[in-house]
């Protein structure tokens, strides 16, 4: 073993924060992932060849190889012969099939998508009441206004447009990209539900939503985090309670008793 392919002992064994020593392809592996997200590649997309993956992360082909042999284990790279390395993901998991088989006109599993929203949201709120910066909350408050404007009148599209900007404008607010990332999917099977389930009508009162938006808003700009979480607890509960009764009566028309 000669050249680039030598490890050196700093490769083979490199310090931690504490004093502490990890082999050298934990530090490849760390490195190469760091590399996928600032190159922006995204999944399918082609790396560079080992040789300059290699120069890109600053270590011997030798340790690189280690690494992504692990990373392919792990499903976030593929290496296909003769053609390169690619990235990847892991195989789909149950809640990436349970977000694959979601039913939007099913009123039980509405009801647990408005049941996961109201825990995941009310957090959300909360957080973003502690950390919001002022851009996020100049950002929040504009999607409530403009969503107040919508509503007053009558633009559907333009209350839903807001209502988008509202909710994941408060998940950004949060600062946890776990959070955010999965408001953006509950998000995206309320559409459905929206668009199948309702088909294009509003599931109640925008007006009413649209005051709500203003309330939670303005409790986060103030840093109330109880008073963001209630709020938007009773948010999540008025709509879904609407979303439900407009679906059972194009289910049933004309019976609402069991809502």
């Amino acid at each position: 073993m000669t050249g680039s392919e030598k490890i050196s002992v700093s490769e083979s064994k490199s310090t931690g924060a504490e004093g502490g020593y990890r082999p050298g392809y934990e530090v490849a592996a760390e490195r190469i992932l760091e590399y996928v997200v600032r190159a922006g590649l995204q999944l399918g997309d082609r790396l560079p060849t080992e040789k300059d993956l290699a120069d890109e992360v600053q270590m011997s082909r030798t340790v690189v190889r280690e690494a992504v042999k692990i990373l392919s284990a792990l499903g976030r790279l593929s290496v296909q012969k003769g053609r390169g390395i690619y990235v990847s993901m892991p195989e789909q998991s149950s809640w990436q099939q349970s977000l694959a088989n979601f039913l939007p006109a099913d009123l039980r599993q509405v009801d647990e998508l408005f049941e996961f929203r109201r825990h995941l949201e009310t957090t959300t709120a909360l957080l973003a009441a502690q950390r919001a910066a002022p851009a996020q909350v100049k950002a929040v408050r504009e999607a409530a206004q403009e969503s107040a404007e919508a509503a007053k009148h009558g633009d559907l599209d333009a209350f839903t447009l807001a209502d988008e900007a509202f909710h994941t404008g408060i998940a950004a607010a949060a600062a946890n990209m776990f959070f955010a990332s999965t408001v953006d999917a509950m998000r995206r099977l309320q559409r459905q539900v929206t668009t199948i389930g309702l088909a294009g009508v509003a599931g109640g009162s925008l007006q009413v939503a649209a005051q709500q938006h203003v309330a939670i808003a303005e409790a986060i700009a103030a840093g109330e985090t109880d008073r963001a979480e209630t709020l938007m607890a009773e948010h999540i509960d008025m709509t879904a309670q609407q979303f439900k009764q407009e679906i059972w009566r194009r289910v049933v028309p004309g019976d609402d008793t069991r809502m």
